[in-house]
Formats: C-alpha cells, sequence, structure tokens
C-alpha cells in the first residue's frame, strides 16, 4: 500500500465459510442484515447459491500481513441473470446478437435482494481507500477472467459516485419506500395523507380483515416449523407463478431463523385459524425490509394490508424510520410508499458496447430523475394548508 502502511493482500475466496463471520462482520458492520456473514452463509450452505443455480462465489477479500480481514465485497460469476432486479436482458441479447458471449459475467450484489446497502465493506479502522483497492480487484479479476462485464447493484449513493469515478457506467433506478416522521401510530400517519386517500387505506384495511382473516407479526422463537412450512407454500405459489422456480429452498429458511431469527419479522394472516397468506421481512438498523410475500387464497386487499400496512404498524410500534417494501410497484405511492433513487454501476469488457451503453443509461437517468419527479407529485400526503 502507498504512504508506507502495511502490505496488504487482495485474494478471492470460493465460499463465504472461507472467511471467519468476526472478520467479515467487522467490516460489514452492523445495522444491515443481508450484507451479514449469517444471511450470505445462509445463502450458500443452503445450495440457494452455488455454481449449479449459477451463482458461483468470488467473494474479494483483502487482508494484512497478519491475516487480518480489512476489506472484503460479496462477488459472484453469474451464469444469467435471474435473482438480480437491476435488467440486464437486453444488453445480454444484444451482446450476442453481435457476437460475443454475455454469460458468464461477475456480479456484485446480495442474491435475490433488491435492498441499497453497502458493496465495499472495510472496516472502519482501516484506510477508506480500501474501498478503490476493492474496486480495482474487481475490474482485475474480470479482465483476467475473461467475463464480458462486471455489475455492482445496489451500492449506497457514495460508493456509486465512487464506482463511478474509477470508471464503471452509473445506472439510475427507483424504489418506494415508506418514511416515518415520528408517528405515534397508524391513525397519525393516516392523518398527513388527504382526505380521499386516507379513507381509502382505511377501507381497503377493512376490506383485509373481513371473512374471519386475522394478522399479526411473530418475530424469532415465535416463529416455529409450522409457521415457516405455511410461508414456504406461499413462497414457492408466488414463485411458480412469477419466476417459473424458486431461488430459496426451505433450508434456507431454516438456517436464516437458526443464525437470525430475532431479525425475522414474520407476518401471517389466517382465516379461521388456518394460515392464507404471509409476508417475510428482515430488520436491521432503522428500517423494516420487506422481502416475499404469499398466499393460498385469494382476499382482496390482502396482499397491501401484511405487505404494507402491517409493515407501517410494525416500524411505528418499534421507532423504525423507513419500510422498504420490495422492488417496482408505483402502486404502493396511494399507499404512502414515496420513489427513493437506486443505483447499480457497470464494467463492459468491450469498448464499442461500453460506449453505447454509456449513452443509454445517460438517457436512461435522465428519464428516471424526470418520472421520479413526476411520481412525487401524486403524494398521498397532504400539503400544507391543505
Amino acid at each position: 500500500m502507498p504512504d508506507g502502511r502495511e502490505p496488504t493482500t487482495v485474494k478471492v475466496v470460493s465460499a463465504i465459510s472461507e472467511v471467519a463471520a468476526a472478520q467479515w462482520d467487522a467490516c460489514a458492520g452492523p445495522g444491515d442484515p443481508f450484507i451479514s456473514h449469517a444471511f450470505l452463509k445462509a445463502l450458500e450452505d443452503s445450495g440457494s447459491v452455488s455454481s449449479g443455480a449459477g451463482w458461483q462465489p468470488h467473494h474479494l477479500v483483502i487482508e494484512d500481513e497478519a491475516g487480518k480481514v480489512l476489506a472484503c465485497a460479496p462477488l459472484y460469476a453469474k451464469g444469467h441473470s435471474y435473482g438480480e432486479y437491476v435488467f440486464d436482458w437486453g444488453w445480454a441479447d444484444a451482446y450476442q446478437r453481435a457476437g460475443g458471449r454475455y454469460y458468464p459475467k461477475l456480479l456484485s450484489a446480495v442474491p435475490f435482494t433488491p435492498v441499497t446497502g453497502r458493496r465495499l465493506l472495510v472496516r472502519p479502522d482501516a484506510p477508506e481507500e480500501l474501498a478503490d483497492v476493492l474496486i480495482g480487484g474487481m475490474v482485475q479479476l474480470a479482465e483476467r477472467s475473461g467475463v464480458s462485464s462486471l455489475h455492482v447493484n445496489f451500492p449506497t449513493e457514495t460508493e456509486w459516485r465512487r464506482l463511478a469515478h474509477a470508471g464503471l457506467i452509473p445506472r439510475l433506478g427507483q424504489q418506494f419506500h415508506w418514511e416515518n416522521r415520528g408517528y405515534g401510530s397508524f391513525e397519525d400517519f393516516l392523518a398527513t395523507l388527504n382526505s380521499r386517500k386516507r379513507k381509502a387505506v382505511r377501507k381497503e384495511r377493512r376490506a383485509a380483515a373481513a371473512d374471519g382473516i386475522d394478522i399479526g407479526a411473530l418475530c424469532g422463537a415465535d416463529i416455529e416449523a409450522r409457521h415457516w412450512d405455511a410461508f414456504f407454500r406461499f413462497y414457492r405459489d408466488t414463485s411458480d407463478r412469477k419466476w417459473g422456480s424458486a431461488y430459496l429452498n426451505r433450508d434456507f429458511f431454516e438456517r436464516l431463523h437458526a443464525a437470525m431469527g430475532e431479525q425475522v419479522v414474520l407476518i401471517l394472516a389466517h382465516r379461521r385459524g388456518r394460515p392464507v397468506g404471509g409476508a417475510l421481512n428482515l430488520l436491521g438498523g432503522d428500517t423494516l425490509y420487506g422481502r416475499y410475500w404469499g398466499c393460498a387464497e385469494a382476499h382482496k386487499f390482502l396482499h397491501f394490508e401484511v405487505c404494507y400496512y402491517q409493515a407501517i404498524d410494525f416500524a411505528i410500534e418499534h421507532r423504525l424510520r423507513w419500510v422498504e417494501a420490495g422492488a417496482q410497484g408505483p402502486h404502493k405511492i396511494q399507499r404512502g410508499y414515496l420513489p427513493r433513487p437506486t443505483y447499480s454501476a457497470h464494467w463492459i469488457k468491450d469498448d464499442a458496447f461500453r460506449k453505447l451503453l454509456e449513452r443509454h443509461l445517460a438517457e436512461e437517468r435522465e428519464a428516471i430523475t424526470y418520472e421520479m419527479a413526476e411520481l412525487a407529485k401524486e403524494s398521498p400526503y397532504r400539503r400544507e394548508g391543505g
């Protein structure tokens, strides 16, 4: 390293288990469950993430001479673009029609998780510029491996700008998040909505609770195997309808509960004692992260209640600042979830293709910025004096 600091080694590991949990988590820090050693290990140990699933771990690790991990980054060789939520299917098609081979590619992300968070994990007591060493290591690995591209999905805005400065092409996206503005109750939140939206939310909540449906949140030791069995059925049903196959297996949820049970918030709906729908959330720092939803019976507005309104209830009760309810969904706006930017950055080996993408993504960033501004105008919140 420059400036006379101790020399470091950058290496690639083929499994998260090759890094001690305490060492990885010292870089990842608290507050984000998805970049924790436990979460990534549950994915790998369950087989949900593996070479056979098209997610081959190539995690980057920077160590000092004593073997202390100073920085790390989750990294995977991908044989497809499933489970990423930053869509490059069109890029792959164009690349291959031009005679290139788009897959495999490298991806720094949390598998199946469209949640903004750190990707360049540097210990707080280590030099900040190790983030640039991680970026350089990713690019060098991509060049050495002969892959078409390197992608960093859902980094923080600070990392996004650092990646762009290093030469990766910045891409902009958006999601819809709910912010707790110091509410003491759900009624306090409703009071900030305009009259029409307030009435609509109350109507949806009444309808969702009709026909003998009871909804509640379970955490930690309160979640039993029977609850996971029911939720996994819901998850499989949704996965089969939306993607054709489930990304996660039953063993993953078992391992998640064993390793991170206190951060799991499982919201289940029962009808006359029988589970009919549910949503899995993870608790981190000041945010409740909504992840998966499914149901066994169709009930009007049940999805909105279980995924959005119950999450708001939980956030208010536990004084959380944010609810992130997953990817996509402009329909969330009228339920109090407003647009926020998300980020990704992309390195492309082929110069001609890179230049095309640079122009395309510059136009896309302008379009998304404009769209977010227009969507914000549809906010259900009362205006000052309104």
